[in-house]
């Protein structure tokens, strides 16, 4: 059986995203739907999968992860209106039945995401 699973990287210190909010959503059309709100471990990934098994479908998916919660919590300084707040990456599954990994590699001004196993 298939899954999706992400953790997060914190590119300005080298380390695990510890404790940021993350939520999946399930894409129709111009609608959300809510699948699942977590938090990062100590180690950046989820406890658990976001999607697995019977849940696990084929179609479009939308990850945002709170950014900015994340890092006003460990001290950094940042803008009223921060340049990252939610960061949000949108992606297919074509394949129920793999290993989906969705990593999100993070500062407070940039960040990139690629398909891992």
């Amino acid at each position: 059986m298939g899954k999706l699973t992400t953790h997060v990287l914190d590119t300005s210190k080298g380390k695990p995203g510890s404790e940021i909010e993350v939520t999946l959503f399930r894409v129709s059309g111009h609608s959300l739907e809510h699948v699942v709100t977590t938090m990062t471990n100590l180690d950046g990934r989820t406890d658990e999968p976001l999607l697995e098994g019977t849940n696990f479908l084929k179609g479009k998916y939308q990850l945002q992860f709170n950014t900015a919660g994340y890092f006003h919590k460990t001290g950094v300084t940042l803008s009223d209106i921060p340049f990252l707040d939610d960061v949000v990456i949108r992606f297919g599954i074509d394949d129920p039945s793999v290993h989906f990994h969705v990593p999100l590699l993070v500062s407070p001004y940039s960040f990139s995401t690629y398909r891992g196993s």
